[in-house]
């Protein structure tokens, strides 16, 4: 599985987290179009505050209710392991495909 990562400025950090699981694990509502937060779509993204979020597991409300305890427990292991890296460690693996970066790159019309 291919996780992909970026920094959040500390400015956009505070009161945006729907649901701390722990450990570094988040769960952030993401609205469908015409149909608001509740019933749209999940994501698990690992983060740590003005550091790092990187964003592992996405599912769709409807499809799937909530993750599960080993599941949780899970992603608390990967979170200790990947929030740890340096910033070698994390160009390491984006040269090697295991993670992409989903930063806005300098002169992206989009940045």
């Amino acid at each position: 599985m291919k996780q992909t990562f970026g920094r959040l400025p500390a400015s956009q950090n505070a009161g945006v987290i729907d649901a701390d699981l722990g450990g570094g694990v988040v769960k952030q509502r993401i609205a469908r179009a015409g149909e608001g937060k509740s019933g749209g779509a999940r994501c698990i993204i690992l983060f740590r505050f003005q550091g790092r979020a990187v964003f592992v597991f996405g599912f769709e409300k409807k499809d799937v209710g909530n993750i599960k305890a080993n599941e949780l427990a899970a992603f608390r292991e990967l979170a200790d392991v990947i929030l740890g890296y340096s910033d070698a460690e994390i160009a390491k693996r984006v040269a090697d495909g295991a993670l992409i970066d989903i930063r806005p790159q300098v002169g992206d019309a989009n940045a």
